[in-house]
């Protein structure tokens, strides 16, 4: 009952202050960062599971998000620190525009960017855009953009030695100036003293940068862990029993990333070595979706637990994540490769493009000697021969075509995913599974379904038999936000081998 009144944002209205306050009494991890609540008394807002004494009821107001909660004047606690809250899921209870424009401000949109252009990319008009937020969060675009970069300021500011500069720019600020006024009137300190009064202890290595990236629990560790073991491309990515490592290229330039699981925490440590700071808020999306760290895995068991087939799954994987991807576009030549092939197979032929058309890393990797190259561009692939690493031609023809596709701009990885799906099966070479299986890897969508995946049909059809794709449709739309999850839950459980093919 409880978690119901807080599962849809859809206004502000549909919070319910009781239930809100007797989560908030009990300072349970699950609902932090679904809420948020503004103490009238103090002027500041806090999450739910903030250590200080809690506030008389007729004295908090509760908000779906921090940029609601800013919007209406109070500033974020210090001693609860809403920027290293979990972030909320962006389709939750939003509409489809909602999600996606929030999905694109969290990639920095409107860092650059204006509302109008925002609202183009989401098609829609400016003013309907802005009502939609109002009307869904409580506050307008700008001021989730202008949150958004507040608190990622402060986490720079308490967990890293960067220079004020560096964290100014960092955090998607135009000047230094805005930056300093921004803070100064948000946390009524300078940037200086909030860095003095952190207890925080930060990395004495300015070339390292390590960032805690929070989620809500639980989080199935060994189930990502296992299907990337089994995907990774030797020189580009490796694993620990518990970290992720990769090389990354942002805007041509090189760096290194470890995601490190720390034990009986809620939340992934992130080492970052990348030459310009700048980039260091994009590196934090691409890290959160690539691990689906925005995914409430409670509210998604409660859907999928009602269907028989599904709930003994759910039960023995609590806290399945999709195993998304750094780049999209990596993910897409990836799924190409493995048409009709097993993962090993797959594997062999992203080895052999990799060394043959990979940049050398140039970056210092002498804490992780085994990466050595960088996923080729888009701009190698549309032009290289990749026949001869033993590709077939129509395979070699479809890298080839998505490839001049990004490159030209005719394939965006931040369109709606109808719209991305349906632009990348307009590429000959790619079918409904490969489109659906981008979808869901590369830009993390919940509801991205493979129904021809050839495991899927086999877990799903009577015994000794394959169910249709349309037969598989059909069951699935039960599952519905969350089909990707469903099909998650399938392979891993084995009852499908998700080794037949890619």
């Amino acid at each position: 009952m409880e978690r119901s009144a807080l599962q849809s944002p859809d206004a502000t209205s549909t919070l319910d202050s009781s239930v809100c306050y007797r989560a908030l009494q009990t300072r349970d991890a699950r609902f932090d960062g679904r809420f948020f609540t503004g103490v009238v008394s103090t002027g500041i807002y806090c999450r739910p599971v903030c250590p200080a004494p809690t506030p008389k009821a007729d004295n908090c107001r509760f908000f779906h998000c921090a940029a609601a909660a800013q919007e209406a004047g109070f500033r974020p606690c210090l001693r609860c620190r809403p920027e290293t809250s979990p972030g909320s899921s962006p389709w939750l209870g939003t509409s489809s525009t909602v999600s996606r424009a929030l999905r694109l401000i969290s990639e920095g949109a409107l860092d650059c960017g204006n509302v109008e252009e925002l609202a183009e990319r989401v098609g829609v008009g400016e003013r309907h855009l802005r009502r939609l937020f109002l009307h869904h969060l409580g506050t307008p675009p700008r001021s989730v953009a202008q949150t958004r970069r507040l608190l990622f300021a402060k986490r720079l500011i308490d967990e890293t030695n960067l220079t004020m500069a560096d964290v100014a720019l960092s955090s998607g600020f135009a000047s230094v100036r805005r930056f300093n006024d921004a803070i100064r009137e948000t946390y009524k300190r300078t940037p200086r003293e909030l860095r003095r009064a952190s207890a925080a202890s930060r990395d004495g290595s300015r070339s390292e940068i390590v960032l805690r990236l929070a989620y809500r629990p639980p989080f199935h560790w060994q189930a990502l862990h296992h299907f990337l073991s089994q995907r990774l491309t030797p020189g580009i990515d490796a694993l620990g029993a518990d970290s992720y490592r990769r090389t990354v290229c942002i805007d041509a330039e090189h760096g290194l990333i470890e995601v490190r699981r720390v034990q009986e925490r809620n939340h992934l440590e992130a080492r970052i070595r990348i030459g310009n700071a700048t980039k260091l808020i994009d590196v934090v999306s691409r890290l959160r979706r690539q691990f689906d760290l925005d995914a409430d895995p409670q509210e998604i068991a409660a859907q999928l637990l009602a269907d028989q087939r599904l709930a003994p799954l759910v039960r023995a994987h609590p806290g399945l994540r999709i195993p998304g991807a750094w780049d999209p576009f990596e993910i897409a030549v990836r799924a190409v490769l493995g048409q009709q092939i097993t993962v090993r197979a797959a594997t062999t032929l992203m080895t052999r493009l990799v060394q043959t058309y990979g940049e050398p890393l140039e970056a210092d990797n002498e804490a992780m000697p085994e990466l050595t190259r960088v996923f080729p561009r888009p701009e190698r692939l549309a032009q290289a021969r990749l026949t001869g690493i033993g590709l077939p031609a129509t395979r070699a023809a479809a890298i080839s075509s998505i490839a001049a596709a990004v490159r030209d701009g005719d394939l965006r990885f931040d369109a709606a995913r109808s719209d991305f799906v349906e632009t990348l099966r307009r590429i000959r070479g790619i079918g409904e599974w490969t489109a659906e299986y981008v979808a869901l890897r590369g830009l993390g969508e919940p509801d991205a379904f493979p129904a021809a995946d050839l495991g899927l049909r086999r877990a799903l059809g009577p015994a000794g038999d394959l169910a249709t794709s349309t037969q598989v449709m059909r069951m699935a739309e039960a599952w519905r936000p969350w089909r990707a999850y469903a099909a998650l839950y399938i392979w891993t459980e084995g009852i499908s081998d998700a080794t037949d093919r890619e």
